[in-house]
């Protein structure tokens, strides 16, 4: 008989950390504290195998389920001496999501499950505190009701205010077990209300609608976008855990709380978090309380006047830090765990490698490798190469003059300046018209995922270090200031005040994520610094790896910021980037609208001054590194003006009639231009084009020799080739110029040429192909365009459906489809090298900065990436990485 329920705690775990696959992450390492020896609450995993069974077979269970179900409760009655369902002993429950990926808040949860008119009153009996037992079940029937009935949560929440109101308090602790037990028969009334039957009362029934909840929960909008973001396949589904309640919420030497084991934001070995006492779990990450410090220090960081639980609880504190010692050895890692207090006894709920920022994991690798934990491959392994990149923008200028309006909590590091707006959905809906914005919010929720991707950063007025802003902001690298309690929002007037200051939506606010500060308008940024951890971590990386690393630059500020950040060579110039600029595009169009060669070379002239300076500082800055340099690849028309007017003065400028520059302009015009006249096309029919580039280069090289500089090594790439006979003909073209250009300086440029493998015939007839190219470069943009057919600017329209529906799993023109596009590549790389041994190669699309790429890369045995200049860092990790699994 299939095994669909697994056991843990009470000396009868199932399971263990290496089973996350099946468990989930909470579920296996559920098992794995219970195995170590840590006081975890008895219970039960129903396995990621159930979720699939049940989104296989319309919504139903195994048949053996209910069954084990069965005789997994009855464990748990065996292990804590009370009973499910028994009003004079009563067992609760909490049924909580697990997926093998961390998700955090995007799947249900219910708490204090079993509770019923009867057994809360039992409730009462046993623990003799008539508050405790009515706030507990006000609690299930809230989140009952909205996770399985589908209730508004906010006419629970309502109901509550109005009682609190009543009352006269501010906090929920305040209210008395009467008062409870009225707002109870409300909550009942809203269930009646809302769904048209009473709320269910039996315990078994009510756990068979949470399992079904938090499977249907895994296929949520928000746990769907979730996974979109972070490449889960919904294939992995979620498991169910089902664990006995402990109770942070039965009086003052009660707690529930959130601990880290090292500082998530800044990597500091600190033990940190935040706790509540009389409280349960979702109080502390829900942002409904502001919770208190754990730690001494902590507490005096943050000014907090109330008493830290080292204070408060000295005793359970010395547990609580004792078990971060165990649990970090352990695993190795960081750990991010949740625990109560009950009656003053510990217990832990969960534990998971934590969630962390990216200057955060790089300190933690760096810091624990040279502590011995783990080794140098191992914290290179650790860190998320993508997430660099939160490390690589501008951060606000301490000199600036600046307002401050208030300030929070430094939830989430980083700067941000943008527009404000108050709803998830506008934030989306802005962003998408290209403009920042800042999504304000009281305390946002999973609902918010979409807007919070979407802004450049996020301000709650509620909220701790651990609310749900705060870890989603962390994880998604958004600048996030949370807890910020002067801010007052005020939806329907669209505005917030903070303080004696009123911000309208639209305007615009400036938050530093790493102090919590919140400024009026666009505050100065500076460009980042990067070293200590991440100079030694990317040291380790470059001894690591095999490929070399280049970059895309064509600008002096590019090569520059590119040899700034590591890059050992240029992998792309896209020379047609340098005719752009207002002195340069005359003389282009004088070339284009010339009605034979000689006119066009007269207009040529005027440009190769031009490109040989643009050449000679590229030379010079990248110092004896190779450059690339890609011949003129788009269509000429693409550097003619739309309009009657500007087409009349390019007219003007070239000496020609505006009739004629109409005729030219219409001649040139494509149906297909991606696969028009571009490229190699245009050498082959202007050769005097590509003679003149050929010349800028050699020129610009033997300037650069003569006056002391390193050797220039020039790599001459011919574009959009699908034939060697075309490279041949570009080739002699180059070969002849050079000659000539040798004999005029006297001085030889060591030089290669070579093509871009951007056609799927090139990569196929790539042997041929190598006979006449000393090297190959994969431009895998427009080679995933011409392999599946899609235009990459138009993709947007439909790839996220595609995505969805599991056709790419992700954007193929982000991470390469390496079953279509990847054996092209692949193809390519097997028939250059079989005709050319020594033939180098390389990559220079948009996939030269994309990790996932770049393991495939290093398992074809590219020579080298190229990207842009600001993921030189991240294809510099990425790469070490590849060459580590590689030899795993």
């Amino acid at each position: 008989m299939a095994q669909w329920v697994y056991n843990f705690g009470g000396g009868k775990t199932e399971g263990d950390a290496t089973m996350r696959d099946l468990l989930g992450g909470k579920g296996a390492n559920l098992a794995e504290m219970s195995e170590i020896g840590l006081p975890v609450p008895p219970g039960f995993t129903l396995s990621t195998e159930v979720c699939t069974y049940y989104y296989d077979h319309g919504h139903t269970y195994p048949e053996e389920l209910v069954a084990q179900v069965d005789a997994a409760i009855a464990q748990v009655e065996a292990v804590t001496s009370l009973g499910f369902a028994d009003a004079g002993n009563p067992l609760l429950l909490s049924v909580r999501s697990g997926s093998r990926a961390s998700m955090p808040g995007m799947m249900d949860t219910v708490l204090n499950l079993g509770l019923n008119s009867t057994v809360v009153e039992g409730l009462v009996a046993k623990s003799g505190d008539k508050r405790f037992a009515w706030d507990s079940y006000r609690r299930f029937i809230q989140m009952f009701g909205d996770v399985v009935l589908g209730v508004d949560h906010g006419l629970f929440e309502d109901a509550l205010e109005g009682m609190k109101d009543r009352r006269g308090v501010y906090d929920d602790v305040e209210l008395t077990g009467d008062d409870l037990e009225e707002l109870v028969a409300e909550y009942l009334s809203i269930v009646e209300d809302e769904t048209g039957t009473p709320f269910p009362q039996d315990p078994k029934d009510q756990l068979w609608g949470a399992i079904g909840a938090v499977f249907d929960s895994w296929m949520n909008q928000r746990a769907i976008t979730y996974r979109r973001l972070n490449n889960i396949p919904a294939a992995w589904g979620t498991a169910v855990n089902v664990q006995s309640m402990v109770f942070g919420n039965m009086g003052d030497d009660c707690a529930t709380g959130v601990a880290f084991t090292r500082n998530p934001s800044t990597g500091e070995n600190a033990f940190y978090g935040e706790f509540l006492v009389n409280a349960q779990g979702e109080d502390v990450v829900a942002g409904i309380r502001t919770p208190r410090n754990l730690t001494i220090e902590e507490r005096n960081a943050s000014g907090n006047d109330q008493l830290s639980m080292e204070e408060e609880m000295p005793e359970v504190f010395a547990q609580l830090a004792e078990t971060r010692t165990i649990l970090e050895n352990h695993y190795r890692d960081m750990q991010d765990i949740e625990f109560t207090i009950q009656e003053g006894k510990l217990y832990m709920l969960q534990t998971r490698n934590g969630k962390r920022t990216a200057e955060a994991a790089l300190r933690m690798a760096v810091e624990m490798a040279d502590e011995g934990l783990i080794t140098k491959d191992e914290a290179i392994l650790r860190v998320d190469a993508a997430s660099l990149d939160q490390l690589l923008h501008p951060t606000l200028d301490k000199s600036a003059d600046k307002t401050v309006l208030t300030r929070g909590l430094p939830a989430s590091p980083g700067a941000a300046a943008g527009e404000v707006v108050l709803t998830a959905d506008k934030a989306e809906e802005i962003a998408a018209s290209g403009r920042s914005v800042i999504l304000v919010r009281l305390e946002t929720s999973p609902e918010d995922i979409h807007g919070m991707h979407a802004a450049t950063g996020i301000l709650t007025a509620r909220g701790g270090m651990t609310s749900h802003a705060a870890v989603v902001a962390r994880g998604m690298g958004r600048p996030c200031v949370s807890g910020a309690g002067e801010v007052r929002i005020d939806e329907e007037a669209e505005l917030i005040h903070i303080g004696e200051h009123t911000i309208k939506v639209g305007e615009t606010i400036t938050l530093d994520g790493g102090t919590g500060e919140v400024f009026m308008g666009t505050v100065p940024t500076i460009q980042p610094k990067l070293s200590g951890a991440f100079a030694s971590l990317i040291a380790w990386a470059d001894d690591a790896r095999r490929m070399k690393i280049r970059a895309n630059a064509e600008t002096p500020l590019d090569a520059k910021t590119a040899r700034d950040f590591g890059a050992e060579g240029i992998g792309l110039c896209r020379t047609e980037h340098m005719f752009f600029d207002a002195d340069r595009i005359i003389a282009m169009r004088e070339m284009i609208m010339a009605p034979d060669t000689d006119g066009r070379e007269v207009a040529l002239a005027k440009l190769l001054p031009m490109q040989r300076q643009d050449f000679t500082e590229l030379f010079k800055i990248m110092a004896g590194l190779p450059v690339t340099i890609r011949l003129l690849d788009p269509p000429l028309h693409e550097f003619l003006p739309h309009g009657t007017d500007e087409l009349n003065d390019v007219a003007a400028a070239a000496g020609v009639s505006p009739r004629v520059a109409k005729e030219r302009a219409l001649k040139l015009n494509e149906a297909n231009p991606m696969l028009g006249h571009r490229g190699c096309r245009l050498a082959i029919t202007y050769p005097e084009i590509c003679a003149m580039q050929a010349r800028a280069i050699f020129e610009a090289a033997s300037a650069v020799q003569n006056d002391g500089g390193d050797p220039v090594l020039a790599e001459i790439m011919v574009p959009l080739a699908a034939t060697a006979r075309e490279v041949e003909i570009c080739r002699k073209i180059i070969d002849d110029t050079a000659e000539a250009v040798r004999g005029e300086t006297g001085i030889a440029v060591d030089y290669m040429v070579g093509t871009m493998i951007e056609l799927p015939r090139a990569a196929l007839l790539a042997g041929e192909i190598a006979d006449q190219a000393e090297f190959f470069s994969f431009g895998t943009n427009d080679l995933t365009q011409t392999a599946l057919g899609i235009s990459r600017d138009d993709a947007g329209q439909f790839l996220r459906e595609y995505a969805e529906a599991e056709i790419y799993p992700v954007d193929p023109f982000v991470s390469i489809d390496v079953d279509g596009v990847g054996a092209l590549v692949r193809t390519g790389a097997e028939g250059g090298r079989a005709t050319r041994p020594d033939l180098k190669m390389g990559i220079c699309g948009e996939h030269g900065g994309d990790p996932d790429s770049i393991e495939f890369f290093e398992s074809i045995g590219l020579d080298y990436v190229s990207c842009s200049p600001f993921r030189v860092p991240i294809a510099r990790l990425a790469a070490a990485q590849a060459a580590i699994k590689a030899k795993a």
